[in-house]
Order: C-alpha cells, then structure tokens, then sequence
C-alpha cells in the first residue's frame, strides 16, 4: 500500500514513512493511493475493537516494517470501552470520549504514539513532534507520548481559547513535553506548526513531524470507530445510519468518508459545525474561503481553515460530487445552550457543547432518520458551560480527574514558529 500527496508533488511512501514525515514533502497531506475493500471483513467473527482495528488496518500497512508490530499496536491503543448508546428508536450516540483524556483524539493519538516509539527504537532516532491544538488534540497527543523514548513534544494552544480543564490537560506533563500558549488563535497555532515544517533548516535540525489530524497516522485509526458503530447500528435496525459528526479540522469527518469509501455501511455522513462556516459556505458557493476563526462554546471546533478540507477535496474534486457526498449545516452559542437543556430534561443524557452541535443538526434535519450522532468528549471536560445550564454536577471520569490533579507549566510566545526552538 502506497500513500500520495494530495498536491501530487511527493513521491508514494509507504504508512510508517508517511506518519514519520507528518506532512508531504510539497506541503500535502498523504492519502492512500487507493482504497482497500471491506467486503472480505466478516464481522461476526471479530470478538473485540482491538481485533477489528487491525482487520480494518492490516491492507494499509501490507509489506510495511510496522506490519508485524501493527495487532500489538492496537490491543495497545484503543484499551477503553467504544459504546454505542441508543436515546431514542433507531437515534444513538457514539461516544468516543472514554480514553485517557475523555475525547475522541485518544484514539488516533494513542496509535501514532505507539507506531511512531516502535519505528524510532528500531531506526535509533530521535524525532520532534509539533501539534497545535483547539483544546482536545493536545491533550491527548500530551497524554499518548509523555514518557515515550526518543521523541519530545511541543503542544502549542491559542491564549484564553480552550477550557480550564483542557489547559490542564496540555500542560500537566512536563519531561518530554512542552506547552506554549500562543497570542493568537488555533489557525495561528496551525499556520505556527506549518511553517516550522517548510522550513528546510529548523525541520532538518530538529526532525520534526505532526501528531494533529495533518498526520496519517492519526486518522487511519479515526476510521475504525466508524466501521464499527456503522456495523453494530446495521446488525441492531436492519438499516445504514447517517452519521453526523461535530467539525473543526474535519479529520474525524474525513476519517468516516474514508469508511464509506472502503464500503463501511453508512447511508449519509453530515457535518455538524458551529459559528465557523467555512465548509456551509463552501457549499454553498462552490468557492472555498478559509478565513479567521470565531470564537464559541464548542471551542474545539473553533476551525476557519480546517487543514483536512485538503483530502476531502482530493476524494471528492469535482464540487458536484462533493455537494452530494458532503453536506453541512451551523449551530450557534444560544442554540448549543438550549440543545443541552432540551435532551437531559426530554431523556437525562449529558452532552457537551460539540456534540449538542451534532444533536441539534439530528433534531433540525434528520429527525426521521436512523443516525448515529457522534459525541466527541465529555461533558465533565465543559462544566463552566453544561453545569450552570442544567443545575447539575458533572462526575468527572477517574483518569481525567487525576490529570487535572497535577501541577501545571507552559510558555507564552507570539505567532513566530521560530520562538519554539529558542
């Protein structure tokens, strides 16, 4: 299995090359080169996540060095439960916040964390890993590398834009780890990491490579959860689900279109965004504008130039195509605040602000429909939003609560990637 730049200015490399490099040579981002099929995947006698993820993985890393390690690697990683829970007939939520830092990104963290230390053992070098953050990626890249031989971190997130707990989660670690707080905005802390990897001396010196959703290696593992909720939805209804999917950087949307694209049984992907509207207005006007993010409630999918619309428009080039493959839809602050208040009063379930973004698109527009609505964190990480709203204490999960425990260290820097490196 070959993997491309979607600039098509880097020669194919295989998996482990890509997920070392982070981002292509010309700037890209890799995708397969082509897709491998899921109809040889007999479901009903795989006995468990870990054993399905390497199912789903093994075609794109055939002839690779990390073949041999790649089912250790998953029994590794995706070590906590993936539950499927129903609200109402045919409506259920995925919850994909029961990993170490309470977020979807532990899946796709915890996979690269364990790929990139076994390559590097056995290669005898040492790497720089750069991740910007909207407030849930850092943690759990944090969280997955801290200790890890042969690789440092820095986590850079944007000053006054991410929760007290997500803070924490980024800069608890010391060692390895280092946090920057940068006076800017995620797309500043995106544009920071970027340029730290066009420029040929600094990328040279210090080896870097990506862990946000830039990176293969953290949205190969993002594709599973889909295979397998979408799986477990059809053996319980009888029919595909549409899945509707909280968005920033659209790794994780991306992640579920590659599902599709293997043959997962999905009717219908739907992003769910907030008052960030770069892919409605896309849609819309057949021009794609990245601009500025505002800030919300929903602060992780706080995106205006989300990196990962580059795969989506190397899947789906042609914007006809991509208008009917793809469609989105934008929830604000006020109607985030009354979708919280309307689904624990209407059924007692707790969401947080991103996935109240999904739950209301559900509500909205496809209330009649079998979906899977995608719950990306938890609650407990946004009680400054979801307590005061519903007049509860959120419990906060065990390992969450030992993080937010620790002491806490980070340093504050402008918008020059070169401050990283003093």
């Amino acid at each position: 299995m070959k993997f491309v730049s979607t600039r098509k200015g880097s020669e194919p490399v295989n998996a482990s090359t890509a997920i070392i490099q982070g981002l292509a040579p010309d700037g890209g981002l890799y995708v397969p080169a082509s897709f491998p099929s899921l109809s040889n995947l007999n479901i009903h006698e795989i006995s468990s996540y870990p054993e399905l993820a390497f199912e789903v993985l093994a075609p794109f890393f055939k002839d690779d060095p990390l073949a041999a390690d790649l089912a250790e690697i998953c029994m590794d990683a995706f070590n906590f439960p993936v539950p499927l829970v129903s609200l109402k007939p045919e409506q259920m939520v995925l919850e994909l916040f029961h990993g170490p830092t309470a977020a979807f990104k532990d899946f796709g963290a915890r996979f690269l964390a364990f790929s990139m230390e076994r390559m590097l053992k056995r290669e005898g070098r040492t790497l720089t890993i750069l991740v910007a953050t909207s407030g849930d990626t850092g943690g759990a890249v944090a969280a997955a590398f801290a200790n890890r031989e042969n690789i440092t971190v820095k986590v850079l997130f944007p000053k006054g834009r991410v929760s007290k707990r997500q803070q924490a989660q980024l800069t608890c670690w010391g060692g390895n780890i280092q946090a920057y707080e940068v006076d800017g905005n995620f797309d500043d802390c995106q544009k920071m990491v970027k340029a730290a990897f066009m420029d040929p001396k600094l990328s040279k010196e210090h080896n870097l490579s990506s862990a946000n959703s830039i990176n293969l290696g953290r949205l190969l593992p993002q594709a599973i959860y889909y295979v397998y909720a979408s799986h477990l939805f059809s053996q319980a209804t009888g029919k595909k689900p549409t899945f509707i999917i909280p968005s920033g950087n659209v790794g994780n949307s991306c992640a579920a279109y590659w599902a599709l694209t293997m043959g997962a049984p999905i009717e219908k992907i739907v992003l769910s965004v907030n008052k960030n509207t770069t892919i409605v207005d896309y849609l819309k006007s057949g021009t794609y504008q990245g601009r500025s993010s505002l800030a919300t409630l929903a602060n992780a999918m706080d995106v205006g130039d989300p990196s990962n619309m580059e795969r989506l428009l190397s899947l789906y080039p042609d914007f006809e195509t991509m208008k009917k493959m793809v469609s989105a839809y934008s929830v604000d602050d006020k109607t985030i605040e009354e979708t919280i208040k309307e689904v624990y009063e209407e059924t007692g379930y707790v969401l947080c602000p991103h996935t109240a973004t999904g739950e209301r698109v559900r509500r909205d527009h496809f209330a009649d429909e079998p979906t899977i609505v995608v719950s990306t964190a938890h609650p407990a990480k946004f009680e400054q939003v979801v307590e005061p709203l519903l007049g509860i204490t959120v419990e906060v999960p065990q390992k969450l609560a030992e993080l937010l425990e620790k002491p806490t260290s980070f340093t504050s820097i402008g918008c020059d990637h070169r401050l990283l490196f003093v």
